[in-house]
């Protein structure tokens, strides 16, 4: 077999298809390289107990500890069973517990003073921490065979702690990885040798070797900093070869000129820009200028005006010649966008028309619903170049829409859209048109150099003068039915002080929706787990709500809802009459999340709070305290205080600093779907590198990366490297990585 191809092995052909299907199914590991890149999550030492005092809740564990009592109960006038055991490890304890007929085999085997490996889902009853029937691994009874095949499987002192699922524990996962270490052998180097000697790393094949059988911990530290490395370089190295292939690309340098369209727009603009906005205007203009193509990201916190920026980059490009789009993820900002650019732009949007600019240019909108003969209209100013600048969403992609000259294309909320939108938008010009990327979702520096790192960065800090602070609270409706009621009386008062709310719910509630639900078993087993686990009731409905509130707590006030299926004429109807203040208190889902703009809003209230993420309550958040009145945020949760869900909403009640809430928000999910679904639509490559807390070796990675490619832009000299390269950034990746 040859070195690449054992890699390559289907995981069913060695371990059987039972335990394969349930690897592809529950951890996405399909083949021997997946199998063998899966790490242990951490290591346990034999004889020594995992801290239970403080595991994490709604987590599935693997602890090692000791049993320290056991004990049958009887309920239900003594027709049910149920086994109660405390696991022990000196910081803390543990309850397990067995039902019905599931308590006699452990009955038997836990008894005091055992010693075991358990896995299961952390919960809590009555206060109490427990698994509720976990699996287990005895560990000391030397007369099962079972106990002592799971000991000799690890000839060191540590026990390794794979990521597991609750269909495939981690002792079994470690049996697995027995079966595949041979290939390990067979690993494809991609480091060049200079380079690993240089910095003292580990061959591949051992560093793979001691990272699932280390027998000290200083074999873990070896393995781990040689698989970081390889993870960061290897990634980075993709990325350098797309930074060079773009500095290949031609492009129409587009130049500001004096006396044109910007120079009249800024003289007409109400108030100074930022020092931020002028700062990266600058880093804008310069690359607008280059004969090659723009590939920039422009993050800023909410509200720190990134679309005046992009005004300002699009009406350059028009004064020298050519035309800037801009991409909205959704109809409603799409709209939104094209109001407040027009506004902003007065007469200098309506260039041929009458009372307007000579200077000025025709600003478009082009969007799925609009009426057949504006949609003509729109189209034909482009192809002639009447229109300047077009605001749309993915229907400026379909191939109908041809631009007169394109050279500026702006997507917003990049992280809304799929990379071959972005890519059908530029080739719609002669030559690559210049790209901006906005998003409000303050990325950390290494994340932008991971995931974002074909483009260059500007960072917008600094809010604009005359922002109002927002105060957020987290409402536990639960343990505080009261909270709630006031949540609602201080809504009732922003809206008596003349200004409006926002109120905000995870799900629509309509008939599509009930629709979608109804699978027959499928729904009446989720009413059935309501039921029993009010915590896995369905996400709070913005119909539901409104309702409620219609006839209740704001009964007399105007209440409006807004959500993604309703008619766009309606959406757009809805968020006049809101903007215009003819509206107390919007019910949205998060339709409103970015772009949203209503400078009277004071306050929102998120409902199941707990259900949505850590950036996407920042960007809801950012919707209100846009005027000079002070904002309110309120965060209604039913999740129990010590659940990982009330310590998300607690971080980001603590503070409004969307770099440090991008922090912990990636703390919390760790890498996941940093570079995986959020990014490219398939699995991410990181498993052992975690960009928070990995810097130092990421930005050395990109410095080697960097002069590699320099040298051997086609990596002719390092063909191991390519090899790998071609196996981690499969035909997608590599596609989205080409297309980034």
């Amino acid at each position: 077999m040859d070195r690449v191809s054992s890699f390559d092995e289907p995981l069913k052909k060695l371990l059987g298809g039972a335990t394969a299907k349930v690897m592809a199914e529950h951890l996405d590991l399909h083949t021997v390289g997946d199998l063998l890149h899966h790490y242990p999550r951490r290591y346990e030492e034999r004889g020594k107990l995992t801290a239970l005092a403080d595991l994490p809740l709604d987590e599935h564990v693997t602890v090692l500890a000791q049993v320290a009592d056991a004990r049958i109960l009887m309920f239900n006038n003594g027709r049910g069973k149920r086994l109660e055991v405390t696991l022990t490890d000196g910081s803390g304890r543990l309850q397990l517990v067995f039902f019905g007929h599931g308590v006699h085999k452990p009955h038997k085997e836990l008894l005091p003073g055992r010693q075991a490996m358990f896995a299961g889902k952390v919960s809590v009853f009555n206060r109490k921490m427990q698994l509720a029937h976990p699996t287990y691994q005895l560990l000391d009874a030397s007369d099962a065979d079972e106990a002592t095949e799971a000991v000799d499987a690890f000839a060191g002192r540590l026990l390794p702690i794979y990521p597991a699922c609750k269909q495939l524990d981690s002792w079994r996962i470690a049996k697995a990885v027995d079966a595949v270490l041979p290939s390990a052998r067979d690993a494809v180097d991609p480091l060049p040798a200079s380079l690993r000697e240089g910095r003292g790393f580990t061959s591949l094949p051992e560093a793979l070797l001691k990272a699932h059988r280390p027998q000290t911990k200083a074999d873990v530290e070896d393995a781990r900093a040689r698989l970081k490395w390889d993870e960061a370089f290897v990634l980075q190295v993709a990325l350098a070869r797309r930074r060079y292939a773009d500095t290949q690309l031609p492009a129409v340098a587009r130049r500001p000129v004096t006396d044109g369209l910007l120079d009249a727009f800024d003289a007409k603009l109400p108030f100074t820009l930022t020092e931020g906005q002028e700062k990266v205007s600058k880093e804008i203009f310069d690359d607008l200028a280059t004969e090659h193509p723009m590939h920039r990201l422009l993050q800023g916190e909410v509200g720190s005006g990134k679309t005046m920026v992009a005004l300002r980059a699009m009406l350059t490009v028009v004064d020298a010649g050519g035309q800037a789009a801009m991409l909205a993820p959704t109809e409603v900002l799409a709209q939104q966008h094209h109001r407040s650019i027009t506004e902003m732009m007065g007469e200098l949007a309506e260039g041929g028309m009458l009372g307007g600019s000579d200077r000025g240019t025709k600003v478009v909108l082009l969007t799925g619903s609009m009426g057949m003969a504006a949609r003509r209209q729109a189209l034909l100013d482009l192809v002639t170049g009447e229109a300047g600048i077009v605001i749309g969403t993915h229907a400026l992609i379909e191939d109908k829409v041809q631009f007169h000259d394109l050279g500026l294309v702006v997507v917003d909320e990049q992280h809304r859209f799929g990379v071959e939108q972005r890519d059908a938008l530029r080739s719609k010009g002669k030559q690559p048109p210049h790209l901006l990327v906005m998003t409000a979702t303050p990325i950390p520096r290494t994340v932008a150099m991971t995931v974002f790192g074909d483009l260059e960065t500007s960072v917008l800090d600094q809010l604009p003068a005359g922002r109002s602070p927002i105060a957020s609270h987290v409402v536990p409706a639960k343990d505080k039915p009261h909270f709630l009621s006031r949540a609602w009386e201080r809504v009732r008062e922003e809206v008596e002080n003349g200004h409006q709310a926002y109120v905000v719910c995870p799900r629509i509630g309509d008939d599509a929706e009930e629709a979608e639900g109804k699978g027959g078993k499928k729904a009446k087993a989720k009413k059935q787990a309501a039921d029993e686990d009010p915590e896995k009731r369905p996400p709070l409905a913005v119909l539901e709500i409104a309702d409620e509130l219609r006839k209740g707590a704001l009964a007399g006030l105007s209440v409006e809802v807004l959500h993604g299926r309703m008619h766009p004429d309606e959406k757009d109807d809805v968020m006049r009459r809101f903007a215009a203040g003819n509206v107390d208190v919007l019910v949205a889902t998060t339709v409103i999340e970015v772009g949203v703009n209503v400078p009277n809003a004071t306050a929102m209230v998120i409902m199941d709070a707990d259900r949505f993420g850590v950036s996407q309550l920042h960007q809801l958040r950012g919707r209100v305290g846009r005027g000079s009145a002070p904002g309110l945020c309120l965060l209604v949760s039913e999740a129990h205080e010590a659940s990982p869900a009330r310590a998300r909403l607690s971080a980001v009640a603590a503070t409004l600093d969307g770099f440090e809430l991008s922090r912990i928000d990636l703390e919390q999910r760790r890498e996941g779907d940093v570079l995986g679904q959020a990014q490219s639509g398939v699995r991410s490559s990181l498993r052992m590198l975690t960009v928070i807390d990995d810097e130092e070796v990421i930005v050395a990675a990109r410095e080697e990366a960097v002069a590699i490619v320099a040298a051997d832009p086609e990596l002719e000299h390092l063909p191991e490297l390519r090899t790998v390269l071609a196996a981690l950034l499969d035909k997608d990746r590599e596609e989205y990585l080409d297309k980034g």
